[in-house]
């Protein structure tokens, strides 16, 4: 486990900073980490993120006062620094039983020992019952869940594309590319919109792959073959991502989108200077608050292999050394309450993970303004690959897509982004345990 370690490290994000942090963290008992008999330390990245934290605080709260075996205790870290801290503290083998992960990067940490596999039979809520993009597996084991989800979306005003006699579509009848093209072209030539769509290319790190890698899914191109994840060639570099990064950069040099947005794409679309803005589900209660029935909730353009959004959020696991895994599986079942997935969609504004806890949201409920993003990710979600090396082919493809709206040769920088991603997972035995 000591060179998985140390290799995941060396492909991670996160830049080994925090050290000190662990200082004091995590207590251990016998050869595991994360608890001290009873008491077991959970870490969330939700230290800056009041709303979402006071959620993770009730259910703590409630389970310490439900029984007298176990105590959870809360270590709560900035987001910006929490996986630092999750990565240094894997290598000094003090993580904490219980912790949150992005989606993401589940497999990962499955791969390189920090994550064990859950048992969740026994739960309120059964795991089949949740969306899928909510599960977190590895090698066909349940490492991860999450309470919530968000999804990718368009929005518009209806009135502006009543307008311009563009069709508004649906989720049965989203745009086709051309259609999305010229209605692009429409409102371009209308002179009211210097540049008529907001795609968030302002925006830095994992937002790249996650807003951007379903329009090249949608062309029909992949971030790596997923068949055996062991090459990006063919998928990444051939004619169906050179004919995505071409069109990705011609939004650009037809004067339809920003190469890099301003600080505030949400604000810039409410305020009128786009038309059209690549979003999530979070903004939309912000959305309606401003338009009202004028809001249109779009479906992701059909680019030729059926639309698509990125799916899975922050999910909760049990670290591989905790060494008390019967209390951490136990808290874990306990927060598996409807009421919690409720609670944490509220707090977070986000798509309960389950049917049960849509049923009691505003908006989320059967026929509701909202439905749709559900509907959304049971019809569109591809997670990302599931691969522990995903964390390296997320930075390089962020780095590509830049490049390209750049002005970077696409066929030329397709293929060298999956030539360094090749090279990584030869590097790395494919990742095999």
């Amino acid at each position: 486990m000591r060179s998985e370690v140390k290799r995941l490290a060396a492909t991670s994000l996160a830049i080994v900073t925090a050290a000190t942090v662990l200082a004091g963290c995590s207590g251990s008992s016998g050869s595991g980490s994360g608890a001290d008999g009873d008491t077991l330390t959970l870490w969330t990245h939700n230290a800056g993120n009041a709303a979402e934290y006071k959620v993770v605080q009730q259910i703590v709260d409630d389970f310490n006062a439900s029984q007298d075996k176990y105590k959870v205790k809360i270590q709560a870290f900035p987001q910006g620094s929490y996986n630092d801290a999750v990565v240094a503290a894997a290598s000094a083998k003090k993580l904490p039983c219980i912790l949150d992960a992005d989606g993401p990067n589940v497999p990962n940490w499955a791969w390189g020992g920090y994550l064990a596999p859950l048992d969740m039979n026994g739960s309120e809520t059964a795991v089949a019952d949740q969306l899928p993009s909510t599960v977190g597996t590895y090698n066909d084991k349940l490492y991860a869940f999450g309470h919530y989800d968000v999804a990718l979306t368009m929005f518009a005003r209806k009135s502006v594309l009543q307008a311009h006699n563009i069709r508004i579509p649906t989720i049965d009848k989203p745009w086709t590319s051309d259609e999305f093209t010229a209605a692009l072209a429409a409102l371009k030539a209308s002179g009211t919109f210097e540049q008529p769509l907001e795609m968030g290319t302002g925006g830095s790190g994992e937002w790249w792959p996650y807003a951007y890698s379903p329009q090249l899914q949608s062309f029909g191109g992949d971030l790596v073959d997923r068949s055996d994840y062991k090459s990006a060639k063919g998928v990444l570099d051939g004619p169906e991502a050179v004919a995505w990064a071409t069109w990705f950069r011609s939004l650009v040099t037809n004067g339809y989108m920003a190469q890099k947005s301003g600080t505030s794409p949400n604000d810039d679309f409410l305020n009128g200077k786009s038309a059209i803005e690549w979003d999530g589900s979070w903004d939309a209660a912000k959305n309606a608050e401003k338009l009202g029935d004028d809001l249109a909730i779009l479906p992701p353009v059909d680019l030729g292999q059926g639309p698509k959004i990125g799916g899975a959020s922050w999910q909760w696991g049990m670290s591989a050394t905790c060494s008390n895994k019967a209390g951490a599986q136990e808290y874990l079942k306990f927060s598996r309450k409807t009421q919690y997935f409720v609670d944490f969609a509220k707090a977070t504004g986000t798509i309960p993970a389950t049917a049960a806890a849509s049923a009691q949201i505003p908006g989320y409920q059967p026929g509701g303004p909202y439905e749709v993003f559900t509907r959304e990710a049971r019809k569109f979600a591809v997670v990302r690959p599931v691969t522990p090396a995903y964390p390296y082919i997320s930075s390089v493809f962020e780095k590509t897509a830049k490049d390209i709206l750049a002005g970077a040769d696409p066929k030329k920088t397709l293929s060298q982004a999956a030539d360094q991603i090749d090279s990584n997972l030869k590097s790395n035995n494919y990742y095999a345990n």
